[in-house]
């Protein structure tokens, strides 16, 4: 019963056998051998055409854009917040009650206002007894310099005594007892002298005293006036009436508004394209766009963050602008060679670089890396592209490096 499929399937077996490895000669037995050479040239070349399209339909076919680098200005952009241009918490210096009504929050103060008025106590009476005492140091000054005099005059009237008897003895006529007792009276009155002068500096020091002591009395008095010292608005009300102020203790809190200070940290990867003095803008969370030049760029990074302070300095004359308000902080910066291409043209290399693929000659195809400079509505804008440069932005994700394939392009606004 079995016999039928098993005699077929060797038919089957001898049949292929021959298609495949005994072509030539089941070719031969059909009537055209190997031999014939136009037959063997014709088969070639079929049999090339055939290949060569093959090849032709194998190339993958992908969308690509000319792009052409163009300048395009590299702004720095970053996340910050305003702060006051000034702010001072106003202490007291000194240990009295406030005898003055307290400002309320908000007020708006000029320079040298005066904030906390304090309860002067005694100070005016040690101010009058200090300068009581100086008074009286510079009343001895006459009386210690007239001693110094009297006291040089006798020093001169001993020398000359001494002088005299010097001469007589030479002469025989004084006896040594005289010189002796000329020579003690010229020690006696340098001694004087001395003594006069060391009165005179004591009274000298007795006034540096006193007028220091003055000048102490008159400075604690100045404490007891607790003033602006800017112009600016309150942003605390000031100590109520009758607290008890102790020294460090707070009066009030005075902050300045106008410019206010735009700050923001820059990573230092982008910290050498920021100078002072560059212009800037900043647009807050409720809109308002403002404008202002950098003033400050910090040359110590921080050491948590690994960024850099930069202050933008914007007028604020009415006081619109808050202290504490986020913002988007854009900096101008110097001008790049860029090229415009769609976001979704980005892809990842085996190392996980960010990059694109091209078109290189022939129609190979090639990986760059890439680095981002700013995005926009109609696309990004990068660096690290050739000025010219084909750019698959469809069907990147199925070509490698190497790959020749059949490019098709498309049109892109820059």
């Amino acid at each position: 019963m079995r016999i039928v499929p098993m005699i077929t399937a060797v038919l089957v077996v001898a049949f292929l056998f021959f298609i495949v490895v005994e072509r030539e000669a089941l070719l031969a037995f059909a009537g055209a051998g190997p031999s014939d050479d136009a037959g063997e040239n014709t088969e070639a070349a079929q049999v090339e055409e055939v290949s060569g399209e093959t090849d032709e339909t194998q190339l993958v076919r992908v969308v690509a854009i000319r792009s052409k680098a163009a300048e395009v200005d590299s702004a720095v952009i970053l996340r910050g917040q305003t702060e006051a241009d000034r702010q001072v918490e106003v202490r007291a210096e000194t240990s009295a009650q406030v005898v003055s009504a307290p400002l309320r929050r908000g007020a708006h103060v000029e320079e040298g206002d005066t904030l906390c008025q304090l309860d002067p106590g005694t100070r005016e009476a040690s101010l009058a007894e200090a300068r009581a005492r100086l008074t009286e140091a510079h009343a001895r000054v006459p009386e210690t310099q007239a001693r110094l005099s009297e006291a040089e005059a006798r020093l001169i009237e001993a020398q000359i005594t001494f002088n005299a008897a010097s001469k007589l003895i030479e002469g025989g006529f004084a006896s040594e007892t005289r010189v002796a007792s000329a020579e003690a009276s010229v020690r006696a009155a340098e001694a004087g002298v001395q003594s006069a002068k060391s009165g005179l500096e004591t009274t000298q020091a007795g006034i540096q005293s006193a007028e220091a002591a003055v000048a102490a009395a008159e400075r604690e008095i100045e404490r007891l006036t607790i003033s602006a010292p800017f112009s600016g608005l309150l942003e605390s009300d000031t100590a109520e009436l009758g607290t008890l102020l102790q020294p460090g203790a707070l009066c009030g809190t005075v902050i300045r508004l106008d410019p206010i200070k735009f700050v923001g940290f820059v990573p230092e990867t982008a910290v050498a394209r920021i100078q002072p003095g560059a212009l800037a803008g900043a647009r807050l969370t409720t809109g308002q766009e403002v404008t202002g030049l950098v003033t400050f760029l910090s040359r110590s990074a921080d050491e948590t963050t690994r960024t850099f302070r930069v202050e933008i300095d914007v007028p604020n004359g009415d006081l619109s602008i808050r202290d504490g308000q986020t913002a988007e902080i854009v900096i101008a910066s110097y001008g790049a060679d860029a090229h415009l291409i769609p976001q979704s043209s980005l892809t990842l290399n085996d190392h996980g670089t960010l990059g694109v693929r091209v078109a290189g000659e022939g129609n190979i195809v090639k990986f760059i890396p890439i680095k981002i400079l700013r995005d926009s509505t109609k696309g990004i804008w990068v660096t690290g592209l050739p000025k010219e440069a084909n750019v698959i932005i469809i069907g990147q994700e199925y070509v490698i490096e190497g790959v020749k394939v059949d490019p098709v392009f498309q049109e892109l606004d820059q």
